[in-house]
């Protein structure tokens, strides 16, 4: 089957209105919907979204393929959308989508179908077919396009013979619909492998069941196995061999780090299953191996982000009505004032060390170390010891527990099921409490109150340095782990009472964006069209410190754009410092400017002198687009 038989005139929209992700999924439902393809057009955009929430199918490059297989699908189908000024669909790159391909695959789709679906998703590996598509100028032209690329007779085995070569590199790539994702992956680590002179083969688990399946011969030999998967995979034929596990979207994205770990054997060994409390085990080994510190961190500091966002702009909120607007015996109070900063500071900012804790803990030993990691963070923070306390207090609790489940591994069977209701919480929390307060707890809590006193002593020299380190980290990685750094001292600050590092943080934070919109206006010739249109988003989300704003355009031209907002970032941390500014919120950016303490237009004036210094190096460094 031609994949235009799926793909007709009346389901392409070749000027999608949609400015969102919700919007874009919507208008092409309704495209699919008008040609008579859906039985139920509102089960399918379920479907369509039950999909979505498992990971993004905005693969990168510009192209998003949201795809559902379901009942509600009258007859197989594929809808394609364009939009000029893209969409941010939460791509795995950043940058928006211009191309979408909606497939609509029925319940009992026949074997043609699944193939003709798949081969689309493989064709848009071919930047050729990327170019022609976002160029097309009618249906038929779209159309054209896909059949001139749509090798219908060629068979995904012609390229790979089954071999038992020693030191050949596997792979299995699976998606939960087994439409889309599953033959991208594959044909992305195929293309890399080719170019690196890898030896390799791939099994498909798809739709239509496995394609490509790896023998027994061929896994005895081979160097390391790829399993690039987001949904359940026959894991024990594997058992001893160097295993890569990832989801399936890593796949799509880092094909050549992915095969240089496997022919490096850079993996940890597959160990097999017996059941499911050892898989559960060793997935938190695997976690332990693969994750190592900063995933952990990562993961309870992004749980811990909802809380420090809210509560922080409540509390913000409560200083409009006066600084001391929640103090009942100042002149100043407001009633509702106060309930603000109870909710925020009292409530919401009390739950940050322990959930920090509570996550860093899940991220290690699973759900059993949630509980001991919350109560370790718990006497964190209520020992003084703060945010330094709650992380050690969260890798404590999860090692605590993965040692708990080494040593009743090999428990009873009638014992199974109260382990994870009695005693991983029992001697988990208790084991985790007992440390943090007979040993950890008061010397954290010295070194906590070291910290603040050397903040509180350091001359305006070493806080202008201070201001501009941590301003320039903000910079370096915009939202990864080097900016999450500076972004979590600064609360640690805000907490103990300094409230100066955190100023310095947030005109850091704001400067890339708002520098970068700068550029687009001033430096039009400098940029493609639809970076000046994502320039205009990049006003709002730096106003809002939201420093990921920047990273499309730094994508795109890492070695002019970085240099320059880092130089931005660190001069405006540099400023507020030297300028005596603090922030008692840990968010809000623009928005929360009338509530720092000292001068408010000081603070505008670092991070516009930032930014400009930003907008300049970027308009000097970048060469003219033609």
């Amino acid at each position: 089957m031609r994949i235009t038989e799926l793909l007709r005139k009346e389901t392409i929209a070749l000027n999608l209105k949609a400015s969102s992700k919700g919007t874009v999924i919507d208008e092409l439902v309704s495209v699919l919907d008008k040609s008579g393809k859906l039985q139920d057009a509102e089960e399918f955009k379920k479907a369509i979204l039950n999909r979505e929430s498992q990971s993004t199918t905005g693969i990168g490059e510009g192209i998003a393929i949201p795809h559902a297989k379901t009942s509600a699908v009258k007859s197989p189908a594929i809808a394609f959308g364009k939009s000029a000024d893209g969409v941010d669909y939460e791509s795995l790159d950043g940058a928006p989508a211009h191309l979408f391909f909606m497939i609509a695959a029925t319940e009992g789709a026949n074997q043609t179908h699944l193939e003709a679906l798949s081969r689309l998703s493989s064709m848009l590996m071919d930047e050729d077919v990327r170019k022609s598509l976002v160029n097309a100028s009618s249906e038929e032209e779209v159309l054209e396009i896909i059949n001139l690329h749509d090798k219908e007779d060629e068979e995904e085995t012609v390229s790979e013979e089954s071999s038992s070569e020693e030191g050949q590199v596997l792979a299995v790539t699976a998606c939960p619909t087994g439409i889309a994702h599953t033959y991208m992956a594959a044909d992305a680590l195929k293309a890399k492998a080719k170019e690196l002179g890898i030896k390799l083969k791939v099994e498909t688990n798809g739709s239509g069941g496995a394609k490509n399946v790896l023998t027994a011969a061929e896994i005895e030999s081979a160097a390391a196995i790829i399993v690039a998967a987001d949904t359940k995979v026959e894991m024990n034929r594997f058992k001893g061999k160097p295993v890569i596990e990832v989801p399936v979207a890593e796949a799509i994205r880092k094909p050549k780090d992915l095969l240089e770990k496997a022919v490096e054997k850079d993996a940890p060994l597959y160990s097999g299953s017996k059941g499911s409390e050892d898989q559960e085990e060793q997935g938190a080994e695997k976690k332990k191996r693969t994750g190592f510190f900063y995933k952990h961190l990562m993961n309870g500091v992004s749980n811990m982000l909802p809380f420090v966002v809210g509560g922080g702009i409540l509390i913000a909120i409560s200083f409009l009505f006066g600084i001391q607007s929640a103090n009942p015996d100042s002149p100043q109070y407001n009633e509702f004032a106060a309930i603000l900063n109870k909710i925020g500071g009292e409530n919401a900012f009390y739950l940050m060390v322990p959930v920090l804790a509570g996550f860093i803990a899940m991220s290690i030993a699973d759900r059993p170390g949630f509980a001991p990691g919350m109560v370790g963070g718990l006497i964190a923070a209520t020992g003084q010891s703060g945010f330094l306390g709650g992380i050690i207090a969260g890798f404590l609790a999860g090692y605590v527990v993965v040692g708990i489940k080494r040593l009743t591994k090999n428990f009873p069977a009638a014992l199974e099921g109260i382990k994870p209701v009695l005693i991983y919480p029992l001697f988990g929390i208790f084991i985790t409490g007992f440390i943090m307060l007979q040993f950890l707890v008061e010397p954290l809590s010295t070194v906590n109150s070291g910290i603040q006193n050397w903040l509180d002593g350091l001359g305006t020299g070493n806080l202008v340095l201070l201001g501009l380190i941590l301003g320039g980290m903000m910079a370096v990685d915009m939202g990864g782990p080097i900016n999450k750094a500076a972004f979590t001292f600064g609360i640690a600050m805000i907490e103990g009472g300094n409230l100066a590092p955190h100023a310095a943080i947030m005109a850091g934070g704001m400067v890339p964006p708002l520098g970068l919109a700068l550029a687009t206006t001033f430096f039009k010739g400098k940029f493609k069209d639809n970076e000046r249109k994502a320039g205009i988003a990049a006003y709002f989300m730096g106003a809002s410190f939201i420093t990921e704003g920047a990273i499309p355009f730094a994508a795109a031209d890492p070695f002019r754009v970085i240099p320059s907002i880092v130089t931005g970032s660190a001069v405006a941390g540099a400023l507020t410092m030297a300028f005596g500014i603090g922030l008692p919120a840990p968010h809000g950016g623009l928005f929360v400017f009338p509530v720092v303490e000292g001068n408010p237009f000081l603070y505008l004036v670092a991070v516009l002198v930032g930014s400009v210094i930003t907008a300049l190096m970027v308009g000097f460094l970048k060469k003219p687009v033609k």
